[in-house]
This record gives C-alpha cells, structure tokens and sequence, in this order.
C-alpha cells in the first residue's frame, strides 16, 4: 500500500456509514435565519439624514406619477397630497407618517406551520429566483420555459434543505396562456409544496384569483386574519407607480397580505450613476409605495425593497455583483431599519450566461452583501442565471447548497464551554491530535457546515470517478432530487377544490398569450 493510499485509507475510517447516511432519502427544511451577527452600516448618520431630506424634496417638488389610476390620485388627495394630472406631490413628512402603520415584522403562515416565517427584525428568509422566461440545463442549454420545468423548480426548491420559500415565477411557463399561467403556478405551488409561496401580480385579477385560492387552501376565515402571501410589486423607476401593479398593491394590501414594494433600477439608466443619488431615488419611490398601501389599509405588511444593478457603459447590459451594488445594497438596508420596516434585496444575482465562474463571483459577492447587509426576505436566492433571463436546474442546486454557508456565518461563534474547548486541548497536549479526542468525537457532525454538492475527494479518487466538474455533480443532484421527491400530503377535498377553482376561471375566458 502507498503511502498515499494509506492517508486516504486512515481518513476514510467509517466511511461507509457517513455515505450511506448522504444518501439515505430524507426532506429536511431548516428554520429561517436568525442573525447573531452585527449589520454592516455603511454610511454614517449624517449621508443617511441627507438621503433622507433629499428623498423628502423629491416627494414634495417632483412628486411620482400614479398612471392610469384616478382612484389612486383621489386616495391622495383625500391624504393631503397635491395631486395635478397624474403627478401626486407629497408634504414634507406626510410618507413617513403614513408608513408608522406598516408592520416592522410579520408572519407568512406556511400550510405546513412548521415552514411559516417570520418576515422582519433580525431574521433572514431565502426565496429562489423570479420571473425568467427561460431555463438552461446541461442536456437542453437554453430554451423557453414551460410549466413542467416550474413544476421542477417547485420541487426542488421544496426538497431544498435551506430555502424557506417556495417563492413565485420560479420561471415563465410560456406554454401556458398568458391570462391562465398563474394558476397553474399557484397550483403547484400551493400543491407540491408546502412551503410559504407568492402571488400573481401580473393583473389585479390574478392577485384576486391568488387570494381565493389561498382561501380554499387555508380557509377564508384563516386569510383574513393572517398573512399567508407575500408578493413582489415593482415600481416602474422612476418615480412611476403603474395601474397594473399598484392594482395588484391595491387587492393585496387590503386583503391583508403583505407586499415587496420595490424599484426596479440599472444605476445610469433608471437612476443616477452615483450610489447616494440612487438611494435618494430608491427611498423617495419605496416611502411613497409603503405610504399608499397604509391608505388602502393601515397595518397591511409591506417590504422596503430594493433592487438595483450598475450598467455596463459599453454594452448597456446590466451587472450584477459589483462594489457599487453592495453598497446601495447596505445603504438601503440602513434606511429600511430606519424607517422600521422588513427588508429585500440581493440574491444569488449574476450576468453570466452559464453557471461558470463568472457566475460563482458575482453571486458570492451578492450573497455575502445581502448577509451582511441585514436582508430579510432575499428573493433570487438560488437559480438566477444571465441577468434574470434564465432559470438554471444546475445553478439552483449549486446556490441552494451554498446558501447553508450564509447559515452558518449568520449563527456567529459559539463562546460557551463546550467551544472553548478547554478540555480537548489539555487532553491532546504538546504534539498529538485532535481527530480521536473526547471532544472531536462529541462534535465531528455538526462542527463544520457541510456541502452536500462539492467534490473534497483526494485526486486519484476524483479522478477515478470520471473527474466531475461541479456543473456535472449539479445535474447528477438534480436528477437524484426529482427522483427522490415526495409530495407533500394535501387534503383531498381541498385538492378537489382548487382544482376545481382553476378549471372554472380557465373556462371563463379563451386562451390569450400576449
């Protein structure tokens, strides 16, 4: 025996039981993260006070656009604003007031109440990627998305041991008609998981189908008094507040369900090019959000969201894990907190068209900001590849295995007696080791976070096994996580009923896929 073999030998002691252990078929979801770390607060207290007073002058001299929507313009009004045409001009301090009566934290229930989240303070909920209306995998490479794929993503987001979110448009499913895609997307959320999932926004009406629907699933009387969506409304930067959205605002907030109420900016084309400039535009268009969803109905939760990504002055392209987007990222977590409410950004953002390293880079820069920016709700967790085009298979299981890390990190250093680890050092002494000690023994499985996906394999034996790459090891854990997924156990009747619900509004109306 070699040497060298004899290392690997001595280290694989139990080997067979640890892998049997991987492999043995399990569904595991971890609560959402509680951070035991401190925030990064990037600016200090007096460009904070001049975003703010300049966010204020842009309510109160430029005002925002509330476009085809005069019940709107009549709300503010009514509030006190300065409403000429469709340009809502608000008094110093009249946002902020409204926005006193939105929630600093809330929960979404999960039909399973043991997935419900919490949404705010010093928690942190992963939700994966949204709206790309195409998908890439290793044996198809890049196409439109269909709803078999949404039903994939569902799947494996629910058997993903760190998201705590089932999330909404995982991807596109443009074999669907246009009009009748979200309740096949609410069905399956709804039905193959049992995690907390989002809502349409697409029409007014499809947020109203999303709140019937959660209705059958969780009982009219249950959604009334609780939250049990949380839903993404962009606004249209800058300063424009559509019908389409602000409608689907307008049918959530009073239905109680809360809303990511966040700017849609490329710094340089939808913002300016400087960070404290975007973040006057950013806080100026999320208060007026907040505020017009408390006069739809004081307490409705709301989410202070901000995504923002530079541009690329050559091309136009938008990117994503730059310097200057984890800083606007920071900025904005500290006025969120300031203003006291739930905050969204980040995710596992990249403009790479393959899951390569361009990809690993700007995703893990994104990540980490988000961490330490004090993210709650991180919608893109996982799957986001080319600038939110596409939905990768292989990227999703590469994020969702990463995203334990951010678990870990968030948990802190442990200082009791145990992780002092007193007594495993005067055990071992001068010159022996740690690896058959008490204390090694005692804590070897949960001392280290483990990836469920990486390769630590010695290379003889990597190579040996055909010398995978991690997007060859991603679309072997894709394969294996569909063919080991389970359904979660739904009561028929309420099966019976949402299906029924969905057939009846599709017969309602033809086909329309524009």
């Amino acid at each position: 025996m070699t040497e060298a073999a004899a290392r690997r030998r001595s280290r694989g002691g139990g080997g067979a039981a640890r892998r049997a252990e991987r492999t043995a078929r399990r569904i595991e979801t971890v609560k959402y993260i509680e951070r035991n770390i401190p925030n990064l607060d990037l600016l200090n207290e007096e460009a904070l006070q001049i975003i703010e007073a300049n966010a204020e002058q842009v309510l109160e001299e430029i005002g925002v656009s509330f476009v085809d929507n005069p019940a709107a313009l009549e709300r503010w009004r009514e509030a006190g604003a300065d409403v000429q045409g469709e340009r809502v001009r608000l008094p110093r301090g009249l946002a902020r007031e409204l926005i006193k009566t939105a929630p600093g934290s809330f929960t979404q229930h999960a039909r399973n109440p043991e997935k419900s989240v919490v949404i705010g303070g010093r928690n942190m909920v992963l939700a994966p990627v949204y709206g790309p209306p195409f998908v890439r995998d290793q044996d198809g490479g890049r196409r439109y998305a269909t709803m078999e794929d949404f039903r994939s993503f569902v799947k494996l987001g629910y058997m993903s041991k760190w998201l705590h979110h089932s999330g909404g448009t995982v991807c596109e499913p443009t074999d669907i008609p246009v009009n009748k895609r979200h309740l096949d997307m609410l069905y399956a959320h709804m039905t193959l998981s049992d995690k907390p999932f989002m809502g349409s926004v697409t029409e007014p009406v499809r947020a109203a189908d999303s709140v019937e629907m959660a209705k059958i699933l969780f009982g009219a009387d249950f959604v009334d008094q609780n939250t049990v969506m949380t839903s993404l409304v962009n606004i249209n930067s800058p300063l424009t507040f559509d019908h389409v959205m602000m409608g689907a605002l307008e049918t959530y907030a009073a239905a109680n369900q809360a809303c990511i109420i966040s700017p849609f900016i490329v710094g340089g084309a939808m913002a300016p090019v400087s960070v404290m400039g975007t973040l006057t535009q950013v806080l100026a268009e999320v208060m007026a959000g907040v505020a017009y969803s408390q006069l739809i109905r004081p307490g409705a939760p709301a989410i202070f969201g901000a995504f923002v990504t530079s541009i690329d002055m050559n091309s136009g392209a938008p990117t994503f894990g730059t310097p200057e987007a984890s800083q606007i990222l920071y900025g904005a977590g500290q006025l969120a907190r300031r203003l006291g409410l739930p905050f969204r950004s980040g995710g596992a953002l990249c403009g790479s068209k393959l899951p390569d390293a361009q990809a690993a880079y700007e995703t893990a820069n994104t990540l980490n900001a988000a961490l330490l920016g004090g993210v709650n709700f991180m919608l893109h967790s996982c799957g986001w590849l080319e600038g939110g085009l596409v939905s990768s298979f292989e990227k999703f299981v590469m994020d969702a295995d990463q995203l334990g890390v951010l678990h870990k990190l968030a948990a802190g250093v442990a200082t009791d007696e145990n992780a002092q680890a007193m007594d495993a050092i005067r055990e071992v002494g001068p010159g022996g080791h740690y690896l058959g000690c008490a204390h090694t023994q005692a804590n070897y499985q949960s001392a280290f976070w483990r990836t469920e996906l990486f390769d630590y394999k010695p290379y003889e034996t990597w190579y040996e096994e055909g010398a995978r790459d991690t997007g060859v090891l991603a679309k072997e854990r894709v394969r294996r996580m569909l063919s080991d997924y389970e359904q979660p156990a739904l009561d028929p009747a309420i099966d019976e009923a949402l299906r029924a619900f969905v057939q009846q509004k599709k017969d309602a109306e033809p086909d329309a896929f524009i």
